[in-house]
């Protein structure tokens, strides 16, 4: 996993971590083995004193979130020991600090990402299948309702594509005005996603992870797990699949440059045409439609039957991905790249006639 330089001081400002591994009987980081993970959560990674490896995660973001974010987790962690033996499964969990927001793992050593793996096309057919039955055992488990949180998910942020709040636009980076600048006069963009919305509303109501990408999953050894649970709650199935499915169509588009460039002669933004953008972004899909295909073999082994609509939701939200993933880098960005342009814009493609692109996806042997 990506990991950042660890700062002592972090964790200096932070008494309560040691206190609660102290709690938990874990004793206190060895601070010679801390590493931070890069993330939107402050995070602790490392030895203990009595041995342990452990992993810490303390759950931010808004506060009026955080909270539920939190008990999210808990949700899953509960459910999960319910349905234990099964190929959904995750780090054990070592304890939990509701008043600090804390959580506690056994640090699996030596894990890679699904992202990292991907990059280097080692995120195989295997494991995407194995990556779909994940996700097929999860929208198949049989909870009463009332069980989890069932609050609508707040992406796409519907109210940022009219007006930007006075806040948010102050502490947007550049790259994320030039994005909304973008996105909110594109009125055939905002109907297909208020369509998408609508139709999210009247899908059934099944668990779902709500946040997947490439990096939610973790490989150690013969060991997949799926990670960070913040975001689960009763919700729409096509939502994780077209997470799922929209990580690779992203990487496929994110692959145009390198694939033209290793045609001679030619330079991704100088003397490609626009031909030569298309021609190698189908190439690209091409290659790696095989992954998508045998996720959605493994997830339909586990969930065989869907209702009507429901691969055309997915394409819908794989288009979606591919917009959210350009906001999601702009905020780190001083200028959009061209790469995140040339995604943002399959994705609007996409959303505009998913029905379009559901055989193109490979998402085919379905309703």
């Amino acid at each position: 996993m990506t990991q950042a330089r660890f700062d002592p001081v972090q964790l200096e400002k932070a008494p309560e971590v040691e206190q609660f591994l102290g709690r938990l009987g874990l004793g206190s980081f060895d601070a010679d083995t801390v590493v931070a993970h890069i993330g939107r959560n402050d995070n602790w990674a490392g030895t203990t004193s009595t041995g342990a490896k452990v992993f810490v995660k303390r759950v931010g973001g808004e506060p009026n979130d955080v909270l539920r974010r939190f008990h999210r987790i808990m949700a899953f962690e509960k459910i999960a020991s319910r349905f234990s033996g099964t190929e959904l499964q995750g780090p054990e969990l070592l304890g939990s600090d509701e008043e600090h927001r804390l959580v506690a793992f056994t640090r699996i050593e030596d894990a890679r990402s699904g992202s990292e793996l991907s990059a280097d096309d080692a995120f195989d057919d295997d494991l995407c299948c194995r990556a779909g039955r994940i996700l097929g055992i999860l929208h198949t488990l049989p909870l009463e309702p009332g069980t989890l949180d069932s609050t609508p998910h707040q992406t796409p942020p519907m109210d940022d594509f009219d007006a930007l709040s006075l806040p948010v636009f102050i502490h947007s980076a550049f790259a994320e005005v030039e994005s909304w600048a973008l996105l909110q006069p594109d009125r055939e963009l905002i109907a297909s996603l208020h369509e998408l919305r609508r139709r999210e509303a009247a899908a059934p109501l099944v668990p779902a992870h709500c946040d997947i990408r490439l990096d939610q999953y973790l490989v150690a050894g013969d060991d997949l797990y799926l990670t960070d649970w913040e975001e689960f709650r009763f919700g729409d199935a096509a939502r994780d699949v077209g997470g799922f499915v929209g990580e690779w169509l992203y990487r496929a588009i994110q692959g145009i440059p390198k694939s033209i460039s290793e045609d001679p002669g030619h330079s991704f933004g100088r003397d490609a045409s626009h031909e030569d953008i298309l021609a190698h972004g189908a190439r690209e899909i091409d290659r790696l439609r095989p992954r998508i295909k045998a996720f959605w073999d493994g997830y339909r082994e586990a969930r065989p039957t869907a209702e009507d609509g429901f691969t055309t939701r997915v394409a819908a939200f794989a288009g979606w991905h591919m917009i959210d993933r350009m906001l999601a880098g702009a905020k780190f960005g001083t200028r959009l790249t061209a790469g995140d342009r040339a995604a943002a814009g399959i994705g609007r493609t996409v959303l505009l006639a998913p029905q379009n692109f559901t055989s193109v996806l490979g998402l085919e042997g379905t309703s």
